[in-house]
């Protein structure tokens, strides 16, 4: 395996699949990778032939175990804050235009953590373990560990497990909607490029359209995101994968979706 921190292969031509190759550190997110990784997400939008990504960590301990607290301890608060003016890969993935699936196994820890949320879906072995441990050294989560969180389990779950750092274990973490489907150990990488496969049949315009109302659903009132999905839909009607995919369906044939 390449020695690089951040590998990408594609699977079925639509699907990519993006290791995060720190095995001896439990793939810990420093400046390399977090640098590294918005570099390939950005790539990854331009691919016209990526269609969904899906996203996770080698070795057998570890999706991502946080941030490289080193990092942390060589900076000073202004030089922090002026790490937090810059892009930064939660954001960088929550905006990615295509279908993002962390795939999770083992320990998912902070900023670790913190990435899978920004993903559009989670898929877990029962091996996952999920904190937020920041609370543990002093400090709260930075990377959407309060706000993303508290969208998807709730306040009081947000709280528990922002509040006290311990650790979600797999079964619970799919009870309460912070994974959203659970399999036997060693099967969450196939089965997120499954599901990953199963979205890439449909047309980019559509698959990008969709993703862009249920974050809508999340950030907006209800009017409003009935008011942002009604003109998603009509956006979606009139491009030429929607003409497409009408006619197919009039014609009784399979569409040939352009991503246009």
């Amino acid at each position: 395996m390449s020695d690089s921190p951040v590998l990408v292969e594609k699977r079925d031509r639509h699907v990519a699949v993006i290791t995060l190759n720190r095995p001896h550190k439990l793939n810990a997110l420093n400046s390399e990778v977090r640098h590294t990784l918005r570099e390939t997400f950005d790539a990854l939008a331009e691919d016209d032939e990526v269609r969904a990504v899906v996203i996770h960590g080698t070795g057998e301990k570890a999706f991502v175990a946080g941030a490289d607290i080193t990092e942390f301890h060589a900076r000073t608060a202004d030089e922090q804050r002026e790490v937090y003016r810059q892009r930064r890969i939660y954001e960088t993935v929550a905006d990615f235009p295509k279908p993002v699936i962390a795939a999770i196994h083992g320990f998912c820890i902070g900023g670790g953590s913190e990435l899978a949320l920004a993903c559009d879906i989670r898929v877990a072995d029962r091996t996952a373990r999920i904190s937020q441990a920041e609370i543990r050294i002093g400090l709260m989560p930075g990377g959407g560990g309060t706000q993303r969180l508290a969208r998807l389990v709730g306040r009081g779950w947000a709280s528990i497990i922002s509040l006290t750092g311990d650790f979600v274990e797999a079964e619970e973490a799919y009870r309460i909607g912070l994974v959203d489907i659970l399999v036997e150990k060693g099967q969450h990488l196939d089965r997120a490029v499954e599901l990953a496969g199963r979205m890439t049949r449909w047309s980019p315009v559509s698959l990008r359209l969709a993703k862009d109302a249920i974050r809508a659903a999340f950030e907006m009132p209800m009017a409003d995101g009935l008011e942002f999905e009604k003109e998603r839909f009509l956006d979606a009607f009139a491009s030429e994968d929607g003409r497409e995919g009408v006619a197919a369906f009039v014609e009784k044939r399979k569409p040939d979706f352009k991503g246009r």
